[in-house]
């Protein structure tokens, strides 16, 4: 996910910063709007974007040479909703790309673009769906967090592919390819993601009560277990 600097051709990184602007500025006004709304939630507004940078930056070497990470950015999608998961997520990846040399200037709109507003797009869907199917809450968590995690990569493997079509096959082929590269280990990684986030979300409801009644917006499932 953490496209290198300079690794994508400036047009599409051009373009993946344009695609990506108007969602962190949305984003940008949501979390403002929050933390003047409901200033209790603020630590664990914070505490969503330190998991998302700590796990996101614990980086495992893939066979295939590459190398593959959990995003974190689920669990924010689940408290809080996907728009504001989009300027956690860009501020994760400036520090990560500024102190860690994971990821790139040049490369930030389009790494945001996968991790901090697809990503959590298809967790918070995925958790909407499962409730709405009345599947258990430890379900929907695991299920959102994981495929959320995929998603990510999925995003990551079309754009490089879009960057760099196979000569033979073009785009298809190459996407195939960059998702084998990730495959090997981003699955087990996002598998152990799903199950981290369901064992925290049980530990805020244990021990956060108050601040998930406070949240009203995008999913009040969690605060309505928490009151029954």
């Amino acid at each position: 996910m953490h496209i290198a600097e300079g690794f994508l051709p400036p047009l599409h990184a051009a373009a993946w910063t344009a695609v990506s602007l108007p969602f962190v500025i949305v984003s940008a006004w949501r979390v403002n709007r929050l933390m003047r709304d409901q200033p209790q939630i603020k630590l664990l507004l914070a505490a969503s974007g330190a998991f998302a940078f700590v796990i996101s930056a614990l980086k495992l070497p893939s066979v295939t040479g590459s190398c593959s990470h959990a995003t974190g950015t689920g669990l924010g999608a689940i408290l809080f909703g996907p728009s504001v998961m989009a300027l956690l997520g860009t501020i994760v990846l400036l520090f990560q790309t500024l102190l860690l040399a994971h990821g790139g200037i040049t490369t930030l709109g389009a790494n945001v673009i996968s991790m901090a507003i697809v990503g959590p797009w298809v967790a918070y869907g995925l958790l909407r769906g499962a409730r709405w199917l009345n599947a258990p809450l430890a379900v929907s968590v695991f299920l959102a967090a994981m495929l959320g995690d995929l998603a990510t990569y999925t995003v990551t493997a079309s754009q490089l592919a879009l960057a760099f079509p196979d000569p033979a096959s073009g785009f298809l082929g190459s996407f195939v390819k960059f998702l084998g590269v990730f495959a090997p280990t981003q699955l087990p990684l996002a598998v152990i993601e799903g199950l981290l986030t369901v064992v925290i979300v049980n530990f805020l409801r244990e021990y956060s009560g108050d601040e998930l009644k406070i949240l009203q917006f995008p999913l009040n499932t969690l605060a309505t277990e928490v009151r029954s």
